[in-house]
């Protein structure tokens, strides 16, 4: 097994593991494209079944996710539909009472950023940050976009409103410091492979991906991190939160693993003395 040279995770941890959960809601009427019945139904059906669907999260799905972590003592961060807290405060007031973040996530799952003009993305941001913060008792430190629906401007306006940290990353490994317009925020990457693609298949699937990846990261890649995301309506059901608390209980044998909740893996980036450390940096 390689050893660690140059930076290292807090206390010398060897890999990172971020538990992310989506926490989702839609617009009134509204019902997402992959749910149930979406390939039966003739165009302008209304998709009642997806509909209720989809709010499996908020009623089962979340309640059953914090209560498993709580049992494995494992914090996470739930990426939050500012809906969601208005609809169900008692969720995220429980999230944060569990010890685990509350972050940032669009107003509704499909009222995207990326289909906003430049205001009314920066007041839908502050609006949802503010509205968290009214029902969970704390203010959100970061924001991950709905569907990675970013624009060119969603990390300056992010910065503006203090936010320490974001997660619109899909090209690094590791978190870094940004610099924008409105000050400095931390980058802190996201998933490759979720549950909501293993429901219909196999859930077997998700202990097979993150148990190979994990296996490689801590064999080969010391300092390396790998982040295991949750739907609320997707990984909050039985099936899949089963094999979910496999994976856990399979990372928590190694004594050198650091399970990091965003908003620390985002002060580690902030205060490291590098803006990016990069895979040529670390290895050759």
């Amino acid at each position: 097994m390689e050893h660690a040279s140059g930076p290292t995770w807090p206390n010398g941890k060897r890999i990172a593991v971020a538990v992310t959960v989506m926490y989702e809601t839609w617009a009134e009427g509204k019902a997402p494209n992959y749910s149930v019945q979406t390939t039966h139904l003739k165009p302008g059906s209304v998709d009642l079944a997806g509909r209720a669907w989809s709010t499996y999260g908020a009623r089962v799905g979340v309640w059953r996710v914090v209560r498993t972590l709580d049992r494995l003592q494992i914090p996470a961060t739930f990426f939050t539909n500012a809906r969601c807290a208005e609809l169900y405060p008692d969720t995220v007031a429980q999230i944060v009472k569990s010890g685990h973040d509350v972050g940032g996530h669009n107003y509704t799952q499909d009222a995207l950023l990326a289909y906003m003009e430049p205001e009314e993305e920066r007041a839908t941001i502050s609006r949802c940050l503010g509205i968290l913060e009214e029902k969970a008792g704390k203010r959100p430190t970061g924001w991950l976009s709905s569907v990675l629906a970013f624009t060119e401007n969603t990390t300056s306006f992010l910065a503006a409103e203090k936010m320490k940290w974001h997660a619109d990353v899909t090209y690094i490994d590791l978190p870094h410091r940004i610099e924008t317009r409105n000050g400095i925020i931390a980058a802190v990457p996201n998933s490759d492979f979720t549950d909501n693609r293993v429901l219909r298949s196999s859930p077997r699937d998700l202990w097979d991906v993150y148990k190979g990846t994990f296996d490689f990261l801590y064999r080969t890649e010391p300092m390396s991190m790998l982040v295991l995301t949750l739907h609320t309506h997707f990984g909050g059901r039985p099936m899949v939160m089963s094999v979910f608390e496999e994976i856990i209980r399979y990372m928590q044998q190694f004594p050198d693993v650091w399970f990091a909740r965003h908003e620390e893996l985002g002060a580690w980036a902030l205060d490291a003395a590098a803006p990016e450390h990069t895979y040529q940096s670390r290895f050759f």
